[in-house]
């Protein structure tokens, strides 16, 4: 039997996906252009902090959450009008996400290249 690495899942995602550098992600975040999404998992947040103003979707749960249909979905939590942009702490497991969100239908997906290692290194605020 032979299986897809991990790494090659994360290449393929690259490829047809949109990355961002964190200095973009801010100037669409501070525009209100769009729903900076950060899937890290809780113990993540409460180690490193977050970023003020982003919406924490822990990544198991991000396709319930925003599928419609689904029991688990989280009604007016996101303005769907606007750019999907996602984080996690190095930019792998966003890179996954931002392609299942395509995969689902979702037009203006992104995710931060360098994840919340650059956002760190950015105009974002840390809380």
């Amino acid at each position: 039997m032979t299986i897809k690495s991990a790494q090659s899942l994360v290449q393929a995602a690259l490829d047809v996906i949109n990355t961002i550098d964190k200095d973009e992600a801010f100037k669409l975040y501070d525009g209100q252009k769009c729903n900076l999404i950060d899937i890290r998992d809780v113990r993540e947040l409460e180690r490193d902090g977050k970023v003020e103003g982003s919406h924490h979707i822990p990544r198991g749960m991000l396709e319930f959450w925003l599928d419609p249909e689904s029991p688990y979905f989280k009604e007016g939590k996101l303005d769907q009008n606007k750019e999907m942009v996602l984080f996690c702490a190095g930019g792998l497991r966003s890179a996954l996400a931002a392609k299942t969100l395509k995969d689902m239908g979702f037009k203006n997906v992104s995710h931060i290249d360098g994840g919340f290692g650059a956002i760190r290194q950015s105009k974002f605020k840390i809380v």
